[in-house]
């Protein structure tokens, strides 16, 4: 049985991956620090539903003497980094909490990972939004992402950089992720659709930013969790290449219209929304696109789950979930 090592395994696509791959035979040992970003006790159910498919450990991976620690005891042959702090917004206001789990959290992963016995290779979280304000679409991963509008994709950029430093230093074969809007049951409060959600419910204004005038590409979780299970199975093929590290798209490569996502939650719902029209926020962009070419080439896989069919497996989680 081979053994797997999750971070952020209390997280929303932690979670999901951590179930996946235990149900696929791994060996699952997960590692979350539990913080207050959204409400933890999501977090610790989420761990509760796991049941005893994984191990799932409390330490902060930024503590670079611990992680190291339980890398050392555990011995995987895979290390799948999905630990972050995340979002746009929250990142103008708490920057240094992004430099503590984004930045020193990575550097910590990657060191793990260099003294590792045994390791086949690191999967990494990225993010879409290092593609920043590009026009050109949809997005590839051989556009340049040199100017990001937020911390939070400088972070995430930053974070690809060292992965090519030490695949080049140290040969750490490794693979990022560039998530393109995840959603799906057992999500994050702080995402739209599940504010949006809960808005709607209760007959409160939802904000449409840029007055509607943004296109999402929507990724569902079982999409993500596939192309993830498939990379843990092996490595992408670094022949001849100077560095054994390689992005990929991780996307629906479907932009939807932000209106078009409030028609398919109001469908969901049986509700129509009171919709509150503002401008565009600080951070945001009005597009994302994945080109999703290089995922499909080597690992034969294109996320494809329609945006209607996602929601409604998300309000039907939702409305029998309502502590969180």
């Amino acid at each position: 049985m081979k053994t797997v090592l999750i971070t952020g395994a209390a997280g929303f696509i932690g979670f999901h991956t951590t179930a996946r791959l235990a149900q696929a035979g791994w060996r699952v040992i997960g590692a979350d620090n539990f913080n207050d970003y959204y409400n933890a006790e999501l977090k610790r159910a989420r761990v509760k539903a796991l049941g005893d498919n994984a191990t799932v450990h409390e330490i902060d991976i930024a503590d670079a003497d611990a992680f190291s620690k339980l890398v050392q005891e555990t011995t995987p042959e895979v290390v799948i980094h999905l630990a972050a702090q995340a979002g746009v917004r929250y990142s103008l206001e708490n920057p240094f909490a992004y430099a503590h789990s984004n930045l020193n959290g990575h550097l910590s992963v990657l060191e793990a990972c260099r003294h590792a016995k045994g390791l086949s290779h690191l999967i990494y979280a990225s993010s879409s939004s290092v593609y920043g304000g590009n026009t050109k679409t949809p997005f590839s991963e051989t556009d340049p992402v040199d100017a990001p509008v937020s911390l939070y994709a400088a972070t995430k950029r930053a974070d690809e950089l060292m992965s090519s430093t030490y695949a080049h230093l140290y040969g750490i074969k490794q693979i990022g992720l560039r998530f393109f809007t995840v959603y799906g049951p057992w999500g994050r409060p702080d995402m739209a659709y599940w504010t949006f959600t809960d808005k709607i419910l209760k007959g409160e204004a939802i904000p449409v930013y840029n007055h509607g005038e943004m296109r999402r590409d929507f990724t569902y979780i079982d999409d993500v969790t596939e192309a993830i299970e498939r990379m843990a199975g092996h490595a992408p093929d670094f022949s001849g290449e100077d560095r054994t590290h390689r992005l990929y798209n991780i996307g629906n490569h479907t932009p939807v219209p932000l209106m078009t996502f409030i028609a398919a939650l109001e469908q969901a719902l049986g509700k129509k929304a009171e919709k509150h029209m503002l401008p565009m926020q600080p951070g945001d962009v009005k597009e994302t696109y994945a080109d999703v070419t290089r995922l499909a080439a080597d690992y034969g896989f294109n996320p494809s789950t329609p945006i209607e069919e996602g929601l409604k497996h998300f309000v039907d989680w939702r409305l029998t979930n309502r502590d969180f």
